[in-house]
Parts: C-alpha cells; sequence; structure tokens
C-alpha cells in the first residue's frame, strides 16, 4: 500500500467497524486552503480532533469483547472478517506510544449525472466513498503542524481498531441510533482517521459511550431503513442486513434485498439523507463531472479499460471501484441497479 494514502477497502473496514465502533482540548475547526488562501500551509480540509491516553485501551477492549459476548454484533461472515483482528491495543512496533490523536474531516455528499439513454440520471455518491483532495500524508502533516505542535514526535496510522468507539469515547462525535457517528456541524458527514504518537499531551477526555438526546425519540431513521436494520433498543444495528456491506464487496446482492433499497453509487444514504441532525450539510452537495452516455455504456457492458478508469477516477474525485481493474465489476453492478 502506497504510504501516501489509506486504501479504499482499509478506509472502508475502519469506518464500518465498531458495529456495535481521545484528553483533550476542545475540538478544534479548521479552514481549508480554500478559506485561506494567504496561508500556504493551511490544511486543505475541515476538521476537528481530540487526544486519548493510551491507559484507555483495556477499557476500550472490554466494550468489544461485552458486545461480542451479548451476541450484539452480527455473525455476518463479511463483517465478521473486518472486526476478526481489530483490537484496542498499542502496536507492537510503537511500545512507547503514549497518546491516540482521532480527527474528523467533513466529507460532503457528491452528487453526479450519469447520461443513459437520452436521460439524466442524477447518482448520489456517499460522504467517504469520494476521495478528497489530499493525501494521508498531508493529514499527517496538518496533525504534527497543528495538533501536536512540536517536531521530533513520531506519529503511525492506528491501524486494525475501532475509530467510531475511539470517536465516541473521547467526545469527538456521538452515535446516532443508526450505529453512525455525528458531529454538531458536520452531521454524520465525516471520515474518521487515527494516529498514535509518543507526544504527550496535557488533557485526557473520557466520557461514557452515548447516543445523540434526540434519537431517544426519534424513529426517523429507523423508519427509512429498506432492510430493518435499525433496532428501538440501542445503537448497535444489524450489520449483516445493511446495503453498504453488500454494495462495497464484489457478487451478487442477497434474493432478500429489495431493489429500490439501492440508492447510492456505494454505502446508503437512506437513513442519513433525511436525519434532522444532517439538515444544514445536505444543503452542502457537492457536484461531480458528469459521465458521458458513451461512459455509461461501457460501465454497463463491463468494458472498462484502462484508460477510462483514469477518466472516472478524475470524474468521480478517486472514487473506490475507479481505482483498480478489478473493482469494475462492483461498479458496473452498482450502477446498473440504481439505472434499472
Amino acid at each position: 500500500m502506497d504510504s501516501s494514502t489509506l486504501s479504499r477497502r482499509d478506509f472502508l473496514r475502519l469506518l464500518t467497524i465498531g458495529g456495535c465502533a481521545f484528553a483533550v482540548r476542545p475540538g478544534k475547526l479548521l479552514a481549508g486552503k480554500s478559506s485561506d488562501q494567504a496561508n500556504p500551509n493551511a490544511a486543505k480540509f475541515r476538521y476537528k480532533y481530540r487526544t486519548m491516553s493510551v491507559k484507555h485501551l483495556p477499557e476500550l477492549q472490554d466494550d468489544i469483547d461485552q458486545l461480542k459476548k451479548t451476541g450484539k454484533l452480527s455473525d455476518n461472515p463479511t463483517f465478521q472478517s473486518y472486526v476478526a483482528n481489530r483490537k484496542f491495543v498499542v502496536p507492537a512496533d510503537f511500545s512507547d506510544a503514549k497518546f491516540i490523536i482521532l480527527v474528523a474531516i467533513f466529507t460532503p455528499l457528491m452528487l453526479v449525472n450519469f447520461h443513459y439513454r437520452g436521460k439524466k440520471h442524477e447518482i448520489m455518491v456517499s460522504p467517504q466513498y469520494s476521495g478528497g483532495d489530499y493525501t494521508m500524508d498531508e493529514i499527517k502533516e496538518t496533525v504534527q503542524r497543528e495538533i501536536i505542535l512540536k517536531p521530533g514526535f513520531r506519529m503511525e496510522i492506528a491501524r486494525n481498531t475501532f475509530y467510531k468507539r475511539l470517536s465516541v469515547r473521547s467526545g469527538l462525535t456521538t452515535y446516532g441510533r443508526n450505529n453512525i457517528t455525528y458531529d454538531d456541524e458536520f452531521g454524520s458527514f465525516l471520515a474518521l482517521y487515527g494516529f498514535y504518537t509518543d507526544f504527550e499531551f496535557q488533557e485526557d477526555n473520557w466520557r461514557e459511550v452515548a447516543m445523540m438526546e434526540s434519537c431517544k425519540t426519534c424513529r426517523i431513521c429507523r423508519s427509512r431503513c429498506p432492510n430493518q436494520c435499525i433496532t428501538d433498543e440501542n445503537f448497535v444495528i444489524n450489520a449483516g442486513r445493511c446495503v453498504t456491506l453488500y454494495n462495497e464487496i464484489s457478487g451478487e446482492f442477497p434474493d432478500w434485498m429489495n431493489p429500490d433499497a439501492h440508492n447510492a453509487l456505494m454505502g446508503c444514504m437512506k437513513c442519513q439523507r433525511e436525519c434532522p441532525h444532517n439538515a444544514a450539510v445536505m444543503k452542502l452537495a457537492g457536484r461531480l463531472e458528469d459521465v458521458t452516455e458513451e461512459e455509461t455504456e461501457r460501465i454497463l457492458s463491463g468494458k472498462v479499460d484502462e484508460a477510462l478508469l483514469k477518466t472516472l477516477a478524475r470524474k468521480l474525485s478517486n472514487f473506490g471501484p475507479t481505482q483498480a481493474q478489478e473493482s469494475v465489476p462492483v461498479l458496473t453492478r452498482n450502477l446498473s441497479v440504481l439505472l434499472r
């Protein structure tokens, strides 16, 4: 894997895990380069962050072990392959790590027009699935420069862990009933990244697992979920029935899944689109370059060569299945059910 980026598959696994999922200074919101042209070193993205002492990792692991013990995590084989080897533990090759830095980057909903059979079809690309104009190295540089503030400290990506649970325990985000994490300003339109560091922060915030207070009396997401993944009992969903789990991997969709469940090129917006906490960020949707009639036909036929992949990666802002030839069947299948 290129050290400057996190692979889309790794990112999706980190994002969806925790089915279930640092102290810190108050959350910091920084505007990206677009709003700070005078500062060439400004971050290219809007973010907030929290930091947490690694001493809390055993308690975080207890959280997940308890969920497993009580059977609250889906036994779906694909989901289990995501979570099986993920733990809250300091990496063996970074035993002197002291804190974890968790970063939430605002990632808006994107819209794209696919031209097909003389019509224009507007399709959603869910937040997190359309790559931003930044690399992992740029995220790390921003963390080093604007959060750690001092040079000479080591920082490594926190892999094989549960980002959602980390972010909720730190107070960076709060669970929604749909098991997606929310920020007051970003809503659920955010991407989470974590880093171990040997820098020692002064504060160590820590809180109990929390669901947004308004979710306790709201059932909008549950009523909109096409596969009845969301329950009244808690914010641990049945991940084995979630559209997202199936449309990011290859193969046929299950027979039990209603074709009307599909609503985005990847991921699912059913429970997020009408969530009151996303009302403001829904208005900030971006637009990607149109995909032509010829390009759409070639995608649907599966006849996507390297030149077209390159074009689609640019137009769709590095959308996951435009990165490699072996991912074309996923793109073909997902688009075909949306244009049926």
